[in-house]
């Protein structure tokens, strides 16, 4: 497992740490590396101003428009701005060092952001469901022009946004929470653009809950992919790609191994994996710990690893048996 002193290290590419304790039974393994796809706090803030002056003038055109296409944006954007300013906060926490205390560092608060990220969505995207469901029974007048020139203002701010964060990368939660929130604004400016376009030109003024209707069902669908895979690092939960039982099997097929227990893999941070186990072995080869390290990291590319090699009949409970 990582050391307490600098279990994430982002400045060092690659490195190796091999360390045994006192009864030379247990062996630890750590594997350094940068996160380069860690979102900058520089861009979130360029992309939280945009986001609050798009939600203030879509508030106030909405409303004066008539448009609840124009307004569930602007819910959704001033859940966006909360959640923003959250990633950014959770982006400054996980930069800091770890702490005898807090010995894997602070990357879970990331995690934290993303789960409160996804209930945000689920929040917005739900009473917009609500909304569009009832002005289906009673269709509301909708001024279509003022509509149309606020969504495409709206949509320009959004891709500039999305253009300024870019792409998150796989192994940061966070930006994708933040990025997820953008892409459904931005999916919600589309939707007022078309609505407006359809009252405009055709009258068609069910156009406008049928595209909130739309555009809600995409938001929840993303939030439900961002919260499960934020709950699967909370629950320690095995990374899908990770065959544990097919570990296992493997570790038990090495020369000198009499058994396997207490294998646990888990998730410190999204893609950023642990394993750990008991190995019980008797006679075994001089390098069976190298053969061991080289087998996980061949089959599951883990980097954190920490093995305790044990004699027959080895007891932590009874360590003086």
């Amino acid at each position: 497992m990582p050391s307490p002193a600098d279990p994430h290290d982002h400045d060092a590419v690659d490195g190796h740490d091999h360390g045994a304790h006192d009864h030379g039974h247990d062996h630890g393994h750590e594997h350094r590396h940068g996160h380069t796809d860690r979102i900058a706090p520089r861009r979130l803030k360029v992309v939280l101003g945009l986001q609050f002056v798009v939600l203030l003038l879509e508030l106030g055109g909405g409303w004066a428009a008539g448009s609840l296409a124009l307004i569930a944006d602007a819910g959704h954007m001033a859940t966006d701005v909360t959640a923003l300013g959250m990633v950014l906060v959770a982006a400054t926490i996980a930069n800091r060092p770890a702490t005898t205390r807090q010995t894997y560092g602070w990357r879970r608060a990331e995690v934290l952001a993303a789960m409160a990220n996804a209930a945000a969505l689920f929040a917005v995207g739900g009473g917009v469901v609500v909304e569009a469901l009832s002005r289906f029974r009673a269709p509301e007048p909708v001024d279509a022009l003022p509509m149309l020139g606020i969504a495409v203002i709206g949509l320009l701010a959004n891709l500039a946004g999305i253009a300024t964060l870019g792409t998150p990368g796989e192994h940061d939660l966070n930006a994708r929470g933040a990025w997820l929130h953008l892409i459904s604004d931005a999916l919600g400016s589309v939707g007022a653009i078309t609505a407006a376009v359809l009252i405009w030109k055709l009258g068609w003024t069910w156009a406008d809950p049928a595209v909130s209707l739309l555009v809600s069902v995409l938001v929840l669908r993303s939030a439900w992919g961002l919260m499960k895979d934020a709950a699967s690092v909370l629950m320690e939960r095995a990374p899908d790609h990770v065959d544990v039982d097919g570990l296992r099997a493997a570790i038990l097929a090495e020369p000198g191994v009499l058994a396997v227990h207490d294998l646990h893999v888990w998730m410190i941070a999204w893609g950023d994996i642990a394993l750990s186990g008991h190995v019980v072995t008797e006679n075994g080869p001089p390098d069976l710990l190298k053969r061991l390290f080289a087998l996980v990291d061949e089959q599951t590319g883990i980097t954190h690893i920490t093995l305790q090699l044990e004699p027959p009949g080895f007891s932590e409970a009874e360590p003086h048996a």
